[in-house]
């Protein structure tokens, strides 16, 4: 790839943060008797966890009414149901006889609820068929049938799947061979001490209090310490300078932009795991963006708010740190989302500041969202709605409840299970630690996320506008490197894939092994990681998922020096570290990294 020979930014003038003056969410004209209906709708979502009972109630209907007018389906459950009974009966009469028996049933790929040797004897073994046969006849009965919606037939999967793995004989103690065996070994100490582990989650839970970090993982000295300083603040967030690490810099500075349903430090984990230490050490300088956590009196911030006083006013004090400089912008996520809206804006506008834009695990096009399209229709969008009207925000424990559900075998059951029954400590992790730093939604601003991309899916359509004009993805000509990870399930890969259906830039496309967190989290060195990559020529025709990874080898360890590599060559020349400090002489670092935002709770 050629470099330029100069890399001189064309750039605007700079832009003065201004102060954020929240917006209502219900600005139109309501009669005064609505808000008795909200304070209801937003009780009553508090209660059911934020999900809209009449979406379930439609969803069962939808699905109860088709399956009655199809006598044929009925007939292949019927004979579905007798098979696995089948089945089941032949299992045990082998297993009883004490003849080798396989079990016909078999757990998913991700259910490590029965991994214990112990579930293959008897009677357990017959508890678990059981509930796997049962399971089995659940998963067909609610698959696609013809004219059922698609989405009605997700939700009831959904749901059956959460009353059976409530009841699963995993969660029960007489049915549990690992919590027969413990409470005879300890002579009951493990149900004593998972007894005060329950009350000690309980008012945790009732109280909403933060725990502390425990020892060895405290922010800023043991996570989020790559060293550094905070060189902007204000009302959104504080904007981060890491120190140099080498002699000599690349000349364009990178700029990260988390997403703020996130603290940002899950770039900057321990330093061993740190993607920012990583490229610091590897002779970048990079800027990170930390959000603000905000509270009720911020309810009113909108998605424009964090495009302008958040990514623009970013990228206006770095060209003031580092001047005459394009810059790298990272965005993950939502921040990827918000960053893909910014670049388009800022090519329509003939912005020229960005040297080359990468998202990480981000969705543009929301039409294959995954499981999370579940949790969106209008009934359940103005549940939410009403529920942040209240409170001014969507809490982080809200959200973390909808994600837990997509994977409750092992996020909710196993560890309920393992501390409860068990009496098992949760062992502390950088990643653990992270995940249970909860942020908050501005309740306009996620109103505006869920209503314009998830339920309209207006940025690919063609109907997103910013400032009074629509936006195309096409616009962006700079170069784009892609990271999606193989078993997401906030952004399924084949979703953030169709980056490409929208786009006509030189742009590189990698699949990392891992989950939606841990596949961005592959340091070199890390075991058992590979990823696949593929370069997609500006103007080049566009090819399907299927046939991308057909065609793409699986190569061995961490996709970080790819990206290195990328950005080297997207990059003009070495120089001298820029200078950290203030950015005018009226302005002082309030303090040194990782400030002040990251620790609000």
């Amino acid at each position: 790839m050629n470099k330029s020979t100069s890399k001189q930014a064309k750039v605007g003038k700079a832009r003065v943060p201004t102060t954020l003056v929240p917006t209502d969410i219900t600005a139109e004209p309501q009669h005064k008797h609505y808000d008795i209906d909200r304070a209801i709708r937003a009780a009553v979502a508090k209660m059911a966890g934020g999900i809209s009972p009449h979406s379930a109630y439609e969803a069962w209907s939808d699905w109860a009414m088709h399956l009655n007018r199809s006598p044929g389906r009925q007939l292949e459950l019927t004979e579905r149901a007798q098979s696995n009974v089948l089945k089941l009966l032949r299992h045990s009469a082998s297993t009883l006889l004490g003849k080798d028996s396989t079990p016909p049933f078999q757990p998913k790929d991700y259910d490590h609820r029965f991994v214990d040797p112990s579930w293959n004897n008897a009677p357990f073994i017959f508890w678990q068929q059981g509930f796997l046969a049962m399971q089995d006849w659940w998963d067909q009965a609610t698959d696609n049938m013809r004219g059922l919606h698609k989405q009605d037939a997700d939700r009831t999967r959904f749901q059956m799947r959460q009353l059976l793995d409530f009841g699963a004989p995993s969660n029960l103690p007489w049915m549990n061979p690992e919590i027969i065996a413990e409470t005879a070994r300890t002579g009951g100490r493990n149900l004593v001490d998972g007894a005060f582990h329950l009350t000690e989650d309980m008012i945790q839970t009732l109280t909403q209090t933060h725990k502390p970090a425990p020892e060895g993982y405290e922010i800023g000295v043991d996570l989020a310490c790559t060293p550094g300083e905070i060189v902007f603040r204000n009302t959104l967030f504080e904007l981060i300078q890491y120190a140099p690490q080498t002699d000599q810099v690349q000349a364009e500075p990178i700029l990260f932009i988390p997403a703020w349903i996130m603290k940002y430090y899950i770039l900057d984990l321990s330093p061993h795991n740190s993607m920012i230490n990583y490229l610091v050490q590897q002779g970048f300088t990079v800027f990170m963006i930390s959000w603000r956590n905000p509270t009720a009196d911020l309810s009113g911030l909108s998605l424009e708010d964090y495009r302008i006083n958040g990514v623009l006013a970013a990228l206006d004090a770095i060209n003031t740190i580092v001047p005459d400089r394009k810059v790298h912008a990272n965005g993950y996520c939502l921040g990827g989302t918000l960053l893909a809206i910014t670049a388009a804006t800022m090519a329509r506008d003939g912005d020229e500041r960005l040297a080359s834009v990468t998202l990480m695990a981000t969705q543009v096009d929301f039409a294959e969202a995954g499981e999370l399209l579940m949790f969106v229709d209008e009934s359940q969008i103005a549940f939410v709605e009403d529920m942040m009207w209240s409170q001014g925000y969507l809490d982080r424990p809200q959200m973390a409840r909808t994600f837990s559900a997509i994977r409750a075998e092992d996020l909710i059951y196993t560890r309920a299970v393992n501390r409860y029954f068990l009496g098992k400590e949760d062992l502390p992790t950088d990643i653990g630690v992270w995940n249970g730093d909860t942020t908050r939604m501005p309740a306009r601003m996620h109103s505006e996320y869920l209503r314009g991309l998830f339920l309209e899916n207006r940025l690919t359509a063609g109907r997103f506008a910013v400032e009074g004009r629509v936006i195309a993805l096409k616009d962006i000509s700079t170069p784009m490197f892609v990271i999606a990870t193989e078993t997401d399930h906030i952004a399924p890969w084949r979703s953030v894939y169709k980056i490409q259906l929208f786009t006509d830039c030189d742009l590189t496309f990698v699949l990392t092994k891992g989950g939606h967190n841990g596949g961005i989290l592959s340091e070199p060195g890390h075991a058992d990681r590979h990823y696949r990559i593929g370069h997609r020529a500006a103007g080049a025709l566009y090819k399907g998922p299927d046939l991308w990874l057909f065609r793409q080898t699986a190569v061995s360890g961490s996709w970080w020096p790819e990206y290195t590599n990328w950005l080297n060559e997207n990059s003009s020349d070495l120089v001298s570290p820029p200078q950290s400090g203030p950015l005018s002489p009226g302005f002082e670092p309030p303090c040194a990294a990782p400030g002040t935002y990251v620790h609000q709770t």
